[in-house]
């Protein structure tokens, strides 16, 4: 007799980003009055290869122990918790229906 619990669920659909696509990332980074601080921020997906996307963004982003990252670029696995679609606030409000 078959146990319907040994069975694995099903993965998870993963997110799937194209170079272009506006993010938001969770990471160190410098707010716009220069205090160091964690949070998210915006950038833009340039460059994918296999499992990982690389995010670059205008703000001055820093590495978790402390150095400040110069090209401005950070690479995520493609399910990290970190790195989410941006959404508008125009669309924000509309799903909220304001």
């Amino acid at each position: 007799m078959l146990s319907t619990g040994n069975f694995m669920r099903p993965p998870d659909d993963e997110q799937v980003y194209e170079i272009g696509d506006r993010v938001e990332v969770n990471c160190d980074h410098e707010d716009k009055d220069g205090q160091r601080i964690r949070g998210w921020v915006r950038g833009t997906v340039v460059q994918i290869e296999n499992k990982l996307v690389a995010v670059q963004f205008k703000d001055k982003i820093y590495l978790t122990d402390g150095w400040m990252v110069p090209d401005h670029i950070l690479w995520f696995p493609f399910d990290s918790e970190n790195v989410r679609p941006w959404v508008s606030p125009q669309s924000r409000a509309r799903k909220k229906g304001l």
